[in-house]
């Protein structure tokens, strides 16, 4: 019993950490950034899942309630460009090329927290991902010092949706290990001011 509340303390952590936190495109807290993590490509092509994502983003945006998009993802290998193809969704659907930032080593949800702290210079946000991991990336931005609101994405429940949603149980035991530790991202790199000319971009 007592391994079975240990196994369960960083789940409750992420839950603690952003529950009061979390919210719907409707009610989401104006920020001059959004963040949208990655969810995959399919030839190409963002996946459904990564598709409600974006489809959050741009209703953020049209609704005037972010100024930047910064989409984050996986660019390790030349044939598989996750914020490309997020950039390429989102001006397809009427965001500014301009209003688009890329992150192209956000290989996972904590190296994609520092490097929008460390590297973007972002220390407010809204963060956009589906429903089972949101708490996760809150509690993962909040710990790198991003004050961050969530917009948990609905989903219907198919199999990705429980395999994402049992994942959780375990990443969030890495989650809290990351928070603690605070490791170096996989790719930290110099410091690139792409969200900073985006907003002067918008003031001017």
């Amino acid at each position: 019993m007592a391994g079975c509340v240990l196994a369960l303390l960083p789940s409750a952590w992420t839950h603690a950490s952003a529950g009061p936190r979390l919210r719907t495109t409707a009610d989401a807290p104006a920020a001059e950034v959004a963040v949208v993590f990655g969810a995959g490509l399919w030839n190409g092509r963002p996946t459904p899942y990564l598709a409600r994502r974006l489809d959050a983003a741009v209703e953020l945006y049209r609704a005037g309630k972010v100024r930047v998009v910064l989409v984050t993802g996986d660019n390790s290998r030349t044939d598989y460009d996750e914020p490309d193809a997020m950039r390429a969704y989102l001006t397809g659907h009427g965001v500014p090329d301009s209003r688009v930032v890329s992150d192209y080593a956000g290989f996972d949800s904590w190296d994609s927290c520092v490097r929008a702290r460390e590297v973007f210079g972002v220390h407010r946000a809204v963060l956009i991902s589906q429903g089972f991991h949101i708490r996760r990336a809150v509690a993962l931005c909040r710990a790198a010092g991003v004050d961050s609101y969530g917009v948990g994405v609905s989903d219907v429940h198919d199999a990705t949706w429980y395999y994402g949603g049992a994942r959780e149980v375990f990443a969030a035991g890495k989650a809290a290990l990351d928070a603690v530790f605070e490791p170096e991202p996989r790719f930290l790199g110099p410091k690139e001011e792409g969200v900073s000319r985006a907003l002067a971009s918008v003031a001017d």
